[in-house]
């Protein structure tokens, strides 16, 4: 399965970028945040595209007011989405920008509007929002279009998971990526539970991933260590801009040094391999082998007392210590001579 050229079974972790409201307003902090994720080696950038109408009702009701210890407490969610949505006018410069420097763009529909607005970009992907994943027309119309969807599970129950996949799948559309996610901002290490992402693969039968709100890197590189073939991670300039989702955030340094271990977090996993390749061939000759712990004179039975298992290995393996034992010398052998097969009388 390909998002854009990016082959998940092939070229290794997927590393996208959430610019999210991380322009806190700024078309350029937005321009400079993708050209920043394409210096630090991310594999993609990704907008939301969304207005406050299209998220919620402008209404001052207890229902529509943020609670529950969140970074947000006591804004209308109404006034918190204009503040951290990214101006549809933007798009247009964002995705060409992104596509002139070389690196991938696609975004997070919240509704139908924003699925045919996007289309006239040709996203490599889109991304349904842990929130989102109950909104099963959604799902389906986004689906439809044919290109990749990425799903977060966030707040999902195992039913409604299923159920997004069997929609994707009603669709004809079978490139489906499902990712682990704590819809917690930011969310505690102990709430991770990463062991999920290798589950949510044999369970559903799909790629599986990890859209990250913990603070720092390990979880990603654990996540990557579990299987994860795509990883999410909202990305800030400097935290010091400010916005909705900046305490969650990495900066440019923490993220580069976050895909660095990710990348040698992959060569770390390799492949399973038994194989007896050259620095194994040659890193045998510090290991244990049989060899004459005393003069032996052709004829004289092997035993404890003139044959041990030694470092280097050059001799006859040590396996065939007990064979041996008891069996006569073919000919004369010296101390610390390497025992051969023709050494011993058969």
């Amino acid at each position: 399965m390909k998002i854009g050229s990016f082959d998940l079974v092939k070229d290794g972790t997927y590393i996208i970028a959430e610019l999210s409201a991380n322009h806190n307003g700024s078309l350029q902090n937005a321009l400079d945040t993708i050209k920043a994720a394409k210096e630090i080696g991310a594999d993609a950038i990704k907008l939301q595209t969304y207005t406050a109408d299209t998220l919620t009702l402008d209404s001052d009701k207890e229902d529509f007011i943020v609670k529950g210890g969140t970074l947000w407490d006591d804004k209308k969610l109404y006034d918190l989405y204009k503040e951290a949505y990214t101006p549809w006018e933007w798009h247009k410069e964002l995705f060409q920008y992104a596509r002139n420097i070389g690196i991938d763009i696609f975004s997070t529909p919240f509704d139908k509007s924003a699925v045919d607005f996007l289309e006239q970009f040709s996203p490599s992907a889109y991304k349904i929002a842990s929130f989102e994943i109950t909104d099963y027309e959604l799902i389906r119309y986004t689906a439809s279009k044919m290109r990749p969807i990425i799903i977060s599970t966030g707040i999902a129950t195992i039913e409604e998971i299923q159920d997004a996949v069997d929609i994707c799948k009603a669709e004809g559309n079978s490139d489906i990526i499902l990712l682990k996610c704590t819809s917690a901002y930011p969310a505690p290490l102990e709430d991770a539970n990463l062991l999920t992402i290798s589950n949510l693969a044999q369970t559903f039968g799909v790629i599986s991933g990890f859209s990250d709100h913990t603070q720092g890197s390990t979880a990603p590189i654990a996540a990557v260590a579990l299987g994860a073939k795509v990883i999410e991670k909202h990305f800030i300039l400097d935290r010091s801009i400010g916005g909705a989702d900046a305490e969650f955030s990495m900066d440019k340094k923490e993220f580069s040094e976050m895909i660095q271990a990710i990348r040698d977090t992959e060569k770390l996993l390799g492949k399973v391999d038994y194989s007896m390749n050259e620095k194994k061939q040659k890193n045998r000759q510090f290991s244990r082998s049989l060899y004459a712990c005393s003069d032996i004179k052709k004829g004289e039975l092997f035993s404890e007392e003139n044959v041990k298992s030694v470092r280097p290995g050059y001799g006859l393996h040590p396996k065939y210590l007990k064979e041996i034992l008891g069996k006569a010398a073919n000919y004369d052998i010296s101390f610390a001579e390497p025992l051969k097969k023709e050494s011993v009388s058969w």
